[in-house]
């Protein structure tokens, strides 16, 4: 809506993504369609495809990837949140363990992945982990409640105890590099915890703009 001035003053929202079925290969030959709860907002410009479960309440930002087309299945749990150009994406016959089931990715509850992270499987992340900007975690466990700083790197197959705290631009390759990490600071487990609150809120107020409002054209009305 443009007013007399010029500018426009009301809502203009294409509402665009992919949410589809991954392709079949060599490598994936079962085509399986995303599994997301409808209390999931996924922004525009979001891509999922494949053995992907997206559980309540969770925040998937603009231009995440999210492809199980190659390592599959993935599994994002309630609360959390992916933030703008977040990707996952796993490699083939490659897993961890969660709950007596096999995952390319698991990410737990109350996890937050900021923008620009990227989460290659195989891995597992625990319930209520920061992953910061342009962290990347891959072939590693992540236990509950630890954080990742940004730039930091996680990889080599290693575990980190829970409420561990991984300094910006790390690289934690061994697991005696990982027995020594320290305890979350006070600070930064605060922060976390209000990353995950703030993003906790977004999945019922952006759908006011571009759910139960938006129209048959794609438009928010």
């Amino acid at each position: 809506m443009w007013n007399q001035s010029g500018y426009h003053n009301g809502p203009y929202n294409l509402y665009s993504y992919y949410i589809g079925y991954n392709p079949p290969t060599s490598v994936n030959p079962h085509p399986k369609f995303p599994s997301i709860h409808n209390h999931v907002f996924l922004s525009p410009f979001t891509f999922v495809a494949g053995d992907v479960t997206i559980q309540k309440n969770t925040y998937i930002g603009p231009f995440v990837s999210i492809r199980a087309d190659e390592g599959t299945p993935f599994y994002i749990g309630r609360n959390s949140n992916l933030q703008d150009g977040v990707i996952l994406h796993g490699l083939k016959n490659k897993y961890f363990e969660k709950n007596s089931k096999m995952y390319s990715i698991y990410i737990g509850n109350r996890v937050s992945c900021a923008h620009g992270a990227l989460v290659h499987g195989p891995c597992r992340v625990d319930d209520d982990v920061f992953i910061g900007f342009k962290a990347i975690v891959y072939n590693a466990i992540i236990g509950e409640g630890s954080y990742i700083s940004s730039g930091a790197v996680v990889t080599n197959g290693v575990e980190l105890k829970p409420n561990s705290f991984v300094p910006p631009g790390a690289n934690v390759d061994t697991q005696e590099k990982a027995n020594v990490l320290a305890a979350v600071p006070k600070t930064e487990e605060e922060f976390a915890k209000e990353v995950q609150r703030v993003n906790s809120e977004f999945p019922a107020t952006y759908s006011l703009y571009f759910g139960k409002n938006k129209c048959s054209c794609g438009l928010a009305c």
